[in-house]
Protein backbone atom coordinates (compact mmCIF):
# COMPACT_ATOMS: atom_id res chain seq x y z
CA UNK A 1 0.00 0.00 0.00
CA UNK A 2 1.52 3.39 -0.99
CA UNK A 3 1.62 6.05 1.81
CA UNK A 4 2.01 9.58 0.82
CA UNK A 5 5.19 11.40 1.54
CA UNK A 6 3.98 13.34 4.46
CA UNK A 7 3.19 10.20 6.63
CA UNK A 8 6.29 8.11 5.76
CA UNK A 9 8.34 11.16 6.44
CA UNK A 10 6.28 11.36 9.99
CA UNK A 11 6.91 7.34 10.35
CA UNK A 12 10.73 8.17 10.04
CA UNK A 13 10.77 11.17 12.41
CA UNK A 14 8.88 9.59 14.99
CA UNK A 15 11.17 6.59 14.99
CA UNK A 16 14.36 8.63 14.63
CA UNK A 17 13.36 11.37 17.50
CA UNK A 18 13.96 8.65 20.52
CA UNK A 19 17.14 7.22 18.66
CA UNK A 20 18.78 10.54 18.64
CA UNK A 21 18.04 11.40 22.25
CA UNK A 22 19.50 7.96 23.05
CA UNK A 23 22.71 8.69 20.46
CA UNK A 24 22.86 12.07 22.70
CA UNK A 25 22.94 10.40 25.30
CA UNK A 26 25.54 8.30 24.38
CA UNK A 27 27.86 10.40 23.66
CA UNK A 28 26.86 12.88 26.84
CA UNK A 29 28.79 9.88 28.62
CA UNK A 30 32.16 11.15 27.20
CA UNK A 31 31.20 14.41 27.58
CA UNK A 32 30.05 14.58 31.15
CA UNK A 33 33.45 12.94 31.64
CA UNK A 34 35.87 15.76 30.40
CA UNK A 35 33.80 18.05 32.03
CA UNK A 36 34.09 16.80 35.33
CA UNK A 37 37.64 16.14 35.12
CA UNK A 38 38.07 19.72 33.80
CA UNK A 39 38.72 20.86 37.14
CA UNK A 40 41.93 18.78 37.72
CA UNK A 41 43.57 20.55 34.39
CA UNK A 42 44.52 20.46 30.84
CA UNK A 43 46.36 16.73 31.19
CA UNK A 44 43.30 15.50 32.67
CA UNK A 45 40.61 16.61 29.71
CA UNK A 46 43.61 15.02 27.20
CA UNK A 47 44.22 11.82 29.11
CA UNK A 48 40.48 11.11 29.51
CA UNK A 49 39.74 12.29 25.48
CA UNK A 50 42.91 10.18 24.49
CA UNK A 51 41.82 7.17 27.02
CA UNK A 52 38.10 7.15 25.64
CA UNK A 53 39.61 7.47 21.56
CA UNK A 54 41.41 4.01 22.26
CA UNK A 55 38.87 2.35 23.68
CA UNK A 56 36.26 3.01 21.23
CA UNK A 57 38.75 2.96 18.50
CA UNK A 58 39.10 -0.47 19.32
CA UNK A 59 35.74 -1.23 20.40
CA UNK A 60 33.74 0.30 17.78
CA UNK A 61 34.96 -2.45 16.19
CA UNK A 62 32.70 -5.05 18.06
CA UNK A 63 29.62 -2.87 18.45
CA UNK A 64 29.67 -2.57 14.34
CA UNK A 65 30.23 -6.36 13.84
CA UNK A 66 26.35 -5.99 15.24
CA UNK A 67 25.25 -4.00 13.03
CA UNK A 68 23.98 -7.00 10.84
CA UNK A 69 21.43 -7.16 13.26
CA UNK A 70 20.09 -3.57 11.93
CA UNK A 71 19.36 -5.51 8.30
CA UNK A 72 18.25 -9.32 9.18
CA UNK A 73 16.07 -8.23 12.04
CA UNK A 74 14.24 -5.02 10.06
CA UNK A 75 13.62 -7.17 7.07
CA UNK A 76 12.76 -10.15 8.99
CA UNK A 77 9.87 -8.25 10.94
CA UNK A 78 8.98 -6.18 7.35
CA UNK A 79 8.40 -9.99 6.09
CA UNK A 80 6.54 -11.18 8.66
CA UNK A 81 9.10 -13.66 10.25
CA UNK A 82 9.17 -12.97 14.02
CA UNK A 83 10.95 -16.04 14.81
CA UNK A 84 13.89 -15.02 12.70
CA UNK A 85 13.62 -11.52 14.60
CA UNK A 86 13.54 -13.56 17.73
CA UNK A 87 16.73 -16.04 16.81
CA UNK A 88 18.90 -13.07 15.65
CA UNK A 89 18.63 -11.33 19.03
CA UNK A 90 19.98 -14.50 20.70
CA UNK A 91 22.65 -15.37 17.97
CA UNK A 92 23.88 -11.17 18.28
CA UNK A 93 24.71 -11.66 22.13
CA UNK A 94 26.54 -15.05 21.25
CA UNK A 95 28.36 -12.46 18.95
CA UNK A 96 28.95 -9.71 21.93
CA UNK A 97 30.09 -12.16 24.39
CA UNK A 98 32.71 -13.65 21.93
CA UNK A 99 34.18 -10.35 20.64
CA UNK A 100 33.95 -8.51 24.03
CA UNK A 101 37.11 -10.93 25.62
CA UNK A 102 39.62 -10.44 23.44
CA UNK A 103 38.55 -6.60 22.72
CA UNK A 104 39.43 -6.27 26.38
CA UNK A 105 42.71 -7.28 26.74
CA UNK A 106 43.76 -5.75 23.22
CA UNK A 107 43.08 -2.43 24.66
CA UNK A 108 44.97 -2.69 28.11
CA UNK A 109 47.63 -4.05 26.17
CA UNK A 110 47.55 -0.58 23.84
CA UNK A 111 47.16 1.98 26.77
CA UNK A 112 51.02 1.05 27.40
CA UNK A 113 52.37 1.20 23.93
CA UNK A 114 51.19 5.58 24.22
CA UNK A 115 54.81 6.37 25.84
CA UNK A 116 56.38 5.20 22.33
CA UNK A 117 54.24 7.29 20.28
CA UNK A 118 55.18 10.17 21.44
CA UNK A 119 52.48 11.63 24.28
CA UNK A 120 53.24 14.19 26.96
CA UNK A 121 54.86 12.56 29.78
CA UNK A 122 52.06 14.99 32.10
CA UNK A 123 48.90 13.22 30.22
CA UNK A 124 50.16 9.64 29.90
CA UNK A 125 50.32 8.77 33.42
CA UNK A 126 46.76 9.58 33.60
CA UNK A 127 45.84 7.84 29.94
CA UNK A 128 46.88 4.37 31.42
CA UNK A 129 45.10 4.35 34.62
CA UNK A 130 42.12 5.78 33.03
CA UNK A 131 42.33 3.04 29.88
CA UNK A 132 42.74 0.27 31.73
CA UNK A 133 39.86 0.57 34.05
CA UNK A 134 38.10 1.71 30.99
CA UNK A 135 38.57 -1.23 29.23
CA UNK A 136 36.15 -3.40 31.67
CA UNK A 137 33.15 -1.79 30.07
CA UNK A 138 33.75 -3.63 26.73
CA UNK A 139 31.28 -6.77 27.59
CA UNK A 140 28.53 -4.62 29.12
CA UNK A 141 29.03 -2.25 26.44
CA UNK A 142 28.42 -5.31 23.44
CA UNK A 143 25.49 -6.47 24.96
CA UNK A 144 23.88 -3.47 25.12
CA UNK A 145 25.07 -2.66 21.62
CA UNK A 146 23.39 -5.87 20.69
CA UNK A 147 19.60 -5.59 22.16
CA UNK A 148 19.33 -2.70 21.06
CA UNK A 149 19.79 -3.02 17.73
CA UNK A 150 16.89 -5.94 18.39
CA UNK A 151 14.75 -3.18 20.26
CA UNK A 152 15.11 -0.49 17.65
CA UNK A 153 14.32 -2.89 14.52
CA UNK A 154 11.13 -3.82 16.46
CA UNK A 155 10.32 -0.03 17.24
CA UNK A 156 10.77 -0.74 20.54
CA UNK A 157 12.75 2.51 20.89
CA UNK A 158 11.54 4.07 24.26
CA UNK A 159 13.29 1.80 26.63
CA UNK A 160 16.33 2.93 24.80
CA UNK A 161 15.57 6.46 25.10
CA UNK A 162 15.08 5.63 28.78
CA UNK A 163 18.00 3.76 29.21
CA UNK A 164 20.14 6.12 28.32
CA UNK A 165 19.13 8.82 29.95
CA UNK A 166 18.78 7.30 33.27
CA UNK A 167 22.32 6.15 32.32
CA UNK A 168 23.51 9.50 32.49
CA UNK A 169 22.04 10.12 36.07
CA UNK A 170 24.02 7.13 37.34
CA UNK A 171 27.19 8.41 35.61
CA UNK A 172 27.23 11.64 36.83
CA UNK A 173 26.33 10.52 40.00
CA UNK A 174 29.65 8.18 40.49
CA UNK A 175 31.70 10.49 38.51
CA UNK A 176 30.55 13.29 41.41
CA UNK A 177 31.52 10.29 44.41
CA UNK A 178 34.35 9.07 42.71
CA UNK A 179 36.67 11.65 40.95
CA UNK A 180 36.50 13.69 43.96
CA UNK A 181 35.86 11.54 47.03
CA UNK A 182 32.81 12.93 48.06
CA UNK A 183 30.59 11.21 50.47
CA UNK A 184 33.43 9.41 51.77
CA UNK A 185 34.45 7.71 48.25
CA UNK A 186 37.78 7.04 47.88
CA UNK A 187 39.17 10.48 45.45
CA UNK A 188 40.43 8.43 42.26
CA UNK A 189 40.73 11.12 39.60
CA UNK A 190 40.56 10.43 36.10
CA UNK A 191 40.37 6.46 37.11
CA UNK A 192 37.07 7.60 39.07
CA UNK A 193 35.54 8.62 35.77
CA UNK A 194 36.21 5.48 34.32
CA UNK A 195 34.94 3.31 36.61
CA UNK A 196 31.92 5.43 36.46
CA UNK A 197 31.17 4.51 32.54
CA UNK A 198 31.69 0.78 33.86
CA UNK A 199 29.30 1.12 35.99
CA UNK A 200 26.31 2.85 34.00
CA UNK A 201 27.29 0.83 30.96
CA UNK A 202 26.68 -2.60 32.84
CA UNK A 203 23.14 -0.68 33.93
CA UNK A 204 22.56 0.08 30.61
CA UNK A 205 22.95 -3.61 29.58
CA UNK A 206 21.04 -5.14 32.33
CA UNK A 207 18.15 -3.00 32.14
CA UNK A 208 17.67 -3.41 28.21
CA UNK A 209 18.69 -7.27 28.95
CA UNK A 210 15.36 -7.46 30.67
CA UNK A 211 13.17 -5.61 27.93
CA UNK A 212 14.52 -6.98 24.96
CA UNK A 213 14.08 -10.87 26.90
CA UNK A 214 10.36 -9.85 27.81
CA UNK A 215 9.95 -8.50 24.81
CA UNK A 216 10.98 -11.37 22.86
CA UNK A 217 9.35 -13.84 25.26
CA UNK A 218 5.83 -12.08 23.74
CA UNK A 219 6.87 -11.93 20.40
CA UNK A 220 5.65 -15.29 19.80
CA UNK A 221 3.80 -16.46 22.92
CA UNK A 222 2.93 -20.07 22.27
CA UNK A 223 6.29 -20.86 21.12
CA UNK A 224 9.33 -21.82 22.93
CA UNK A 225 12.74 -20.15 22.78
CA UNK A 226 15.07 -21.73 20.41
CA UNK A 227 18.62 -22.16 22.18
CA UNK A 228 20.06 -23.74 18.97
CA UNK A 229 23.05 -21.97 16.87
CA UNK A 230 22.40 -21.94 13.41
CA UNK A 231 25.74 -21.87 11.32
CA UNK A 232 23.58 -19.77 8.57
CA UNK A 233 22.35 -17.10 10.78
CA UNK A 234 25.49 -16.69 12.78
CA UNK A 235 27.10 -15.98 8.81
CA UNK A 236 24.39 -13.84 8.00
CA UNK A 237 24.69 -11.71 10.41
CA UNK A 238 28.98 -11.68 10.16
CA UNK A 239 28.65 -11.19 6.67
CA UNK A 240 26.79 -7.94 7.39
CA UNK A 241 28.07 -7.07 10.43
CA UNK A 242 32.28 -7.35 9.29
CA UNK A 243 32.25 -4.88 7.06
CA UNK A 244 30.13 -2.53 8.72
CA UNK A 245 32.39 -3.04 11.94
CA UNK A 246 35.86 -2.63 9.77
CA UNK A 247 33.89 1.03 8.31
CA UNK A 248 33.66 1.87 11.81
CA UNK A 249 37.25 0.65 13.03
CA UNK A 250 38.29 2.71 9.78
CA UNK A 251 36.01 5.77 10.86
CA UNK A 252 36.97 6.10 15.13
CA UNK A 253 40.08 4.78 14.04
CA UNK A 254 40.95 7.66 12.48
CA UNK A 255 39.29 10.34 14.68
CA UNK A 256 41.32 8.20 17.79
CA UNK A 257 44.44 8.33 15.91
CA UNK A 258 44.59 11.89 15.32
CA UNK A 259 43.45 12.67 19.34
CA UNK A 260 47.02 10.35 19.98
CA UNK A 261 48.85 12.68 17.01
CA UNK A 262 47.49 15.45 19.31
CA UNK A 263 49.10 14.50 22.38
CA UNK A 264 52.52 15.06 20.93
CA UNK A 265 51.29 18.74 20.92
CA UNK A 266 51.20 20.93 24.17
CA UNK A 267 48.37 20.39 26.61
CA UNK A 268 46.59 23.48 25.50
CA UNK A 269 46.51 21.89 22.04
CA UNK A 270 45.19 18.75 22.91
CA UNK A 271 42.56 19.87 25.17
CA UNK A 272 40.94 21.82 22.27
CA UNK A 273 41.15 19.57 19.99
CA UNK A 274 39.56 17.00 22.65
CA UNK A 275 36.78 19.71 22.85
CA UNK A 276 35.70 20.23 19.75
CA UNK A 277 36.45 16.71 19.32
CA UNK A 278 33.51 16.48 22.00
CA UNK A 279 31.43 19.22 20.11
CA UNK A 280 31.34 17.43 16.62
CA UNK A 281 30.86 14.20 18.31
CA UNK A 282 27.66 15.43 19.85
CA UNK A 283 26.66 17.17 16.56
CA UNK A 284 26.97 14.26 14.97
CA UNK A 285 24.88 11.70 17.24
CA UNK A 286 21.15 13.52 15.48
CA UNK A 287 22.16 12.38 11.73
CA UNK A 288 23.84 9.13 12.93
CA UNK A 289 19.97 8.75 15.00
CA UNK A 290 18.13 9.68 11.79
CA UNK A 291 20.84 7.46 10.07
CA UNK A 292 19.99 4.71 12.08
CA UNK A 293 15.97 5.38 12.12
CA UNK A 294 16.99 4.96 8.32
CA UNK A 295 18.34 1.76 8.03
CA UNK A 296 15.16 0.42 9.80
CA UNK A 297 12.64 2.27 7.86
CA UNK A 298 14.11 1.06 4.53
CA UNK A 299 14.83 -2.40 5.61
CA UNK A 300 11.03 -2.66 6.59
CA UNK A 301 9.83 -1.31 3.27
CA UNK A 302 12.33 -4.01 1.35
CA UNK A 303 11.10 -6.71 4.06
CA UNK A 304 7.59 -5.76 2.50
CA UNK A 305 8.12 -5.78 -1.03
CA UNK A 306 8.18 -2.15 -1.30
CA UNK A 307 11.55 -1.17 -2.97
CA UNK A 308 10.34 2.14 -4.42
CA UNK A 309 8.79 3.34 -0.80
CA UNK A 310 12.46 2.13 0.75
CA UNK A 311 14.08 4.31 -2.05
CA UNK A 312 12.65 7.93 -1.18
CA UNK A 313 12.70 6.58 2.84
CA UNK A 314 16.66 6.90 2.31
CA UNK A 315 16.11 10.27 0.35
CA UNK A 316 14.36 11.50 3.32
CA UNK A 317 16.71 10.32 6.13
CA UNK A 318 19.44 11.78 4.16
CA UNK A 319 17.97 15.14 3.34
CA UNK A 320 16.89 15.78 7.36
CA UNK A 321 20.66 15.05 8.26
CA UNK A 322 21.92 17.24 6.21
CA UNK A 323 19.61 19.94 7.53
CA UNK A 324 20.17 19.52 10.79
CA UNK A 325 24.04 19.98 10.70
CA UNK A 326 23.59 23.08 7.95
CA UNK A 327 21.97 24.44 11.64
CA UNK A 328 24.90 22.99 13.48
CA UNK A 329 27.62 24.57 11.27
CA UNK A 330 25.83 28.26 12.13
CA UNK A 331 26.11 27.27 15.94
CA UNK A 332 29.70 26.43 15.55
CA UNK A 333 30.74 29.18 13.89
CA UNK A 334 28.89 31.73 16.01
CA UNK A 335 29.21 30.85 19.41
CA UNK A 336 32.95 29.20 19.82
CA UNK A 337 34.21 30.57 22.80
CA UNK A 338 30.78 30.29 24.76
CA UNK A 339 31.25 26.59 24.09
CA UNK A 340 34.54 26.22 25.21
CA UNK A 341 34.46 27.89 28.16
CA UNK A 342 31.81 25.33 29.54
CA UNK A 343 35.07 23.29 29.64
CA UNK A 344 36.78 25.34 31.87
CA UNK A 345 39.83 25.07 29.72
CA UNK A 346 42.94 27.28 29.34
CA UNK A 347 42.91 30.97 27.51
CA UNK A 348 45.64 28.97 25.36
CA UNK A 349 43.31 26.36 24.75
CA UNK A 350 40.39 28.74 23.74
CA UNK A 351 41.67 30.41 21.35
CA UNK A 352 43.37 27.53 19.61
CA UNK A 353 39.63 25.77 19.48
CA UNK A 354 38.03 28.54 18.15
CA UNK A 355 39.95 27.91 14.67
CA UNK A 356 39.41 24.10 15.28
CA UNK A 357 35.36 24.74 15.16
CA UNK A 358 35.89 26.78 11.65
CA UNK A 359 37.13 23.83 10.08
CA UNK A 360 34.69 21.21 12.03
CA UNK A 361 31.59 23.83 10.80
CA UNK A 362 32.78 23.29 7.39
CA UNK A 363 32.26 19.55 7.36
CA UNK A 364 28.79 19.02 9.36
CA UNK A 365 26.83 18.88 5.89
CA UNK A 366 29.27 16.38 4.39
CA UNK A 367 29.34 14.41 7.56
CA UNK A 368 25.37 14.50 7.86
CA UNK A 369 25.39 13.34 4.50
CA UNK A 370 27.94 10.42 4.69
CA UNK A 371 26.07 8.62 7.51
CA UNK A 372 22.84 8.73 6.60
CA UNK A 373 23.82 7.19 3.58
CA UNK A 374 25.40 4.63 5.31
CA UNK A 375 22.01 3.73 7.19
CA UNK A 376 19.74 3.81 4.10
CA UNK A 377 22.27 1.52 2.66
CA UNK A 378 22.67 -0.62 5.44
CA UNK A 379 18.70 -1.08 4.98
CA UNK A 380 19.33 -2.75 1.88
CA UNK A 381 21.52 -5.03 2.85
CA UNK A 382 24.94 -3.03 1.14
CA UNK A 383 27.66 -2.60 4.29
CA UNK A 384 30.36 -2.33 1.98
CA UNK A 385 30.35 0.70 0.14
CA UNK A 386 30.72 2.33 3.23
CA UNK A 387 33.56 0.21 3.82
CA UNK A 388 35.17 1.27 0.78
CA UNK A 389 34.71 5.28 0.76
CA UNK A 390 36.01 5.60 4.46
CA UNK A 391 39.02 3.85 4.06
CA UNK A 392 39.59 5.89 0.71
CA UNK A 393 38.12 9.11 2.70
CA UNK A 394 39.84 8.69 6.13
CA UNK A 395 42.71 6.78 5.72
CA UNK A 396 44.29 7.36 2.39
CA UNK A 397 43.04 11.63 2.50
CA UNK A 398 42.27 12.47 5.52
CA UNK A 399 45.35 11.24 7.99
CA UNK A 400 48.16 12.07 5.56
CA UNK A 401 46.67 15.61 4.60
CA UNK A 402 46.12 16.06 8.46
CA UNK A 403 50.08 14.82 9.15
CA UNK A 404 51.15 16.59 6.99
CA UNK A 405 49.65 19.86 7.87
CA UNK A 406 50.27 19.47 11.24
CA UNK A 407 53.68 18.42 11.77
CA UNK A 408 55.90 19.43 8.26
CA UNK A 409 53.47 22.84 7.97
CA UNK A 410 53.50 23.69 11.24
CA UNK A 411 49.69 23.93 11.35
CA UNK A 412 49.39 22.10 14.66
CA UNK A 413 45.69 20.74 15.83
CA UNK A 414 44.26 23.57 12.91
CA UNK A 415 46.30 21.10 10.30
CA UNK A 416 44.58 17.66 12.21
CA UNK A 417 40.87 19.07 11.38
CA UNK A 418 41.79 20.54 7.84
CA UNK A 419 42.18 16.87 6.93
CA UNK A 420 38.93 15.96 8.26
CA UNK A 421 37.84 18.64 6.47
CA UNK A 422 38.70 17.24 2.79
CA UNK A 423 37.81 13.43 3.52
CA UNK A 424 34.36 13.85 5.00
CA UNK A 425 33.35 15.74 1.88
CA UNK A 426 34.81 13.13 -0.25
CA UNK A 427 32.85 10.41 1.77
CA UNK A 428 29.49 12.52 2.02
CA UNK A 429 29.66 13.20 -2.02
CA UNK A 430 30.48 9.68 -2.88
CA UNK A 431 28.14 7.72 -0.37
CA UNK A 432 25.11 9.59 -1.41
CA UNK A 433 26.21 8.97 -5.30
CA UNK A 434 26.62 5.60 -4.13
CA UNK A 435 22.94 5.31 -2.61
CA UNK A 436 21.52 7.44 -5.44
CA UNK A 437 22.61 4.30 -7.64
CA UNK A 438 21.96 0.99 -5.62
CA UNK A 439 18.79 2.01 -4.69
CA UNK A 440 17.60 2.39 -8.09
CA UNK A 441 18.01 -1.17 -8.48
CA UNK A 442 16.91 -2.28 -4.64
CA UNK A 443 15.20 -5.91 -4.42
CA UNK A 444 14.24 -7.62 -0.84
CA UNK A 445 16.77 -9.66 0.29
CA UNK A 446 17.07 -13.40 0.93
CA UNK A 447 16.88 -13.92 4.86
Amino acid sequence: MLRPPRQELSSLVRLAVPVVIAELGWVAMGVVDTLMVGRLGDEAIGAVGIGRALFLGVGVFGIGLLLGLDTVISNSFGAGKLERCRSALWHGVLIAVAIAIPLTFLVREMSGWLDSWGVDPKVFEHVVAYTKTLSWSALPIFLYAAVRRYLQAMHRVIAVMFALISANLVNVATNWLLIFGNLGMPEMGVRGAAWATVLSSSYMALFLGIVAWHHAARLIPDKKFNWSIERALTGRLLSLGLPAGLQLLLEVGVFALSTVLAGKLAPAALAAHQVVINVASTTYMVPLGISQATSVRVGHKLGAGDPEAARRVGWMGIGLAAGFMSLAALGLIVFPRFILNLWKASPEAVAIGSTLFVAAAIFQLFDGMQVAAIGALRGLGDTRSALYWNFVGYWVITLPVGYLLCFNYGLGALGLWIGFCVGLMTCGVALVWRWSVVSRNARPLAL
